[in-house]
């Protein structure tokens, strides 16, 4: 029996955590130790959001700085992973009769390489990106999770990428040791429950959870990613938190581990 690849969602946070040697990084790059080296990586990440499902299909996509006011040096890092189009048509035919387009324009956006470049840092390792679709539900996202389960058994490592805490408006740029604000406590403590419940119905219908959540999830995208590794999990699969944490008040760094 082919042994199934773990599943992942990471809490990137700051793009700066791409340079960064912190406990973060240290657990990132930890995992990349402990887990089997993947065939491919398949990554869903908050920041290509689009209304439209595509999958990346460039043999060598570049690495995309999508973000601003940062120092030069954070601009100049490159991660010159390999594409794979074999594993964007296999990603293509999984989800059908969704439509996905094969996309050659986009590549590593900073939510998949800040985190990598830590996991893998020899950048060896075939990356596809998967898009978020804006225009969908969130029970639509998790649908398309469960959809990719084959590729688990297949040696891709299916990696979401957001933070399930997510509101800059709170967040304290460039202060050091601020404490978490108690509403992030409480929801990011909530979600772990309802995690480890397998409680997903509440997971997927987020916005009925009351104000914590609306503070904590101002906009989705950097939540969605949690709900297709939900969807990749196996009934009584275990569930473990690698990273923790909550950075500037606001920004929950917490990594969720299926397997």
């Amino acid at each position: 029996m082919t042994d199934l690849m773990p599943v992942i969602f990471f809490g990137h946070g700051n793009p700066m955590n791409a340079l960064s040697k912190n406990a973060y990084t240290d657990r990132w790059a930890s995992i990349g130790n402990a887990i089997p080296r993947p065939k491919a990586v398949l990554s869903v990440s908050a920041h290509w959001y689009l209304p439209a499902c595509a999958v990346t299909a460039n043999l060598t996509p570049p690495t995309i700085h999508d973000f601003g006011g940062f120092p030069r040096e954070l601009y100049e890092v490159q991660y010159p992973a390999p594409g794979s189009p074999e594993l964007a048509r296999r990603v293509q035919g999984l989800l059908a009769p969704v439509s996905v387009g094969l996309d050659a324009s986009w590549g590593l956006d900073h939510g998949t390489w800040a985190v990598l470049r830590h996991v893998f840092p020899e950048a060896d390792i075939p990356i596809v990106q998967l898009s978020i679709n804006e225009t969908q539900p969130p029970q639509f996202h998790y649908d398309i999770g469960k959809r990719l389960a084959a590729l688990r058994a297949e040696g891709v490592l299916i990696v979401g990428s957001g933070n399930i805490v997510h509101n800059l408006h709170t967040y304290a740029w460039g202060t050091h040791g601020v404490a978490p604000f108690d509403w992030a406590v409480r929801f990011e403590k909530h979600a772990r429950e309802l995690l480890v419940k397998g409680d997903d119905a509440r997971l997927i219908a987020y916005e009925r959870l009351g104000r914590d959540a609306q503070l904590s999830i101002p906009t989705p995208e950097h939540y969605l990613p949690l709900l297709y590794v939900l969807g990749l999990r196996r009934r009584n699969e275990q569930v473990s938190f690698p990273v923790q944490g909550v950075d500037g008040g606001s920004v929950s760094m917490l990594a969720v581990q299926i397997g």
